[in-house]
């Protein structure tokens, strides 16, 4: 009996024994299969996260997604890279307009340094620009005072506010427009010739014959009057000469010349002609003006 009861206690030592181990067994291959899932959810969060994108970790799956777009725009792999894409090309195009910005630039300011807006002149530019135009009012004789220092006789007799005529930031004193700041300015100024040679007049010409008479030129003067310079400064010239049929009433001939000018703040423009007599001073015809340009 004593050796019945050992035997059947060894047999229930070694069940248990083999239940043990048999759930040791188990216990052990199921905390390998779990953490072999977690290490495969890892591992594909990390391929498919922003770091596995910039080390080029999953370069075989954006390669393969580049060719079908719509899948490719739910990987958030594709995202992080399109956004990186977008962020150089924005970076890159800022810098290459500054640079060509910067380049353009220095080259006008070395070709026209005078027409170069600085960056730190925030400030509105003022509009300065006058425009004056011939009027009917008899010049005095001579046009004006005799000057030696000048060619021609001055015209005085500009309109400024009537018809086509205005001023803006710029006075008209004696003749002369008055610019109220230094800058580069672009000059005009045309001149209308009327000359009337009927008989009558011919033969009022002292010793002068009809060649000579018809053969008189013509001549328009634009100067400008600095305050550190005594006599003024001859800016542009132009010339004309008279020739119509012995049997013409009159001829009729204009002058006109323009140009860009450095002129500094109090500076007098004006115009003179070798005859202010014969000027038709329709506002249409003879005219006189000056704008600031920078």
């Amino acid at each position: 009996i004593v050796s019945m009861t050992s035997s059947h206690t060894m047999q229930y030592i070694g069940l248990l024994l083999l239940a043990a181990i048999l759930l040791q067994t188990i216990a052990v291959a199921v905390t390998f299969i779990y953490f072999s899932n977690v290490l495969s959810t890892m591992k594909e969060t990390f391929s498919k996260s922003s770091v596995s994108c910039l080390m080029r970790a999953n370069l075989r799956t954006i390669k393969a997604q580049d060719l079908n777009a719509a899948e490719g725009k739910d990987d958030p792999c594709w995202q992080v890279t399109q956004q990186l894409h977008f962020l150089i090309e924005k970076s890159m195009s800022s810098r290459y307009q500054k640079e060509i910005s910067s380049a353009v630039k220095d080259e006008v300011s070395r070709v026209l340094p005078s027409l170069v807006i600085q960056d730190q002149d925030d400030s509105p530019r003022p509009k300065i620009a006058a425009h004056v135009t011939g009027s009917y009012i008899p010049e005095k004789d001579g046009g004006g005072q005799p000057n030696r220092k000048v060619y021609g006789q001055k015209i005085q007799s500009w309109e400024s506010e009537k018809g086509l005529a205005f001023l803006q930031n710029v006075e008209l004193s004696d003749g002369e427009l008055v610019v109220p700041q230094a800058g580069l300015y672009y000059i005009y100024s045309q001149t209308y010739f009327r000359h009337t040679l009927i008989e009558e007049d011919r033969k009022e010409e002292d010793g002068m014959s009809d060649e000579s008479v018809r053969g008189k030129p013509m001549l328009q003067y634009v100067y400008k009057k600095v305050s550190s310079y005594p006599v003024p400064i001859l800016l542009m010239k132009n010339a004309r000469t008279t020739c119509w049929s012995r049997d013409t009433e009159y001829g009729l001939y204009s002058i006109y010349q323009a140009g860009l000018f450095q002129l500094g703040g109090g500076d007098r423009v004006f115009v003179t002609v070798s005859n202010v007599s014969t000027i038709d001073m329709d506002e249409k015809s003879s005219f006189f003006g000056a704008f600031l340009v920078s």
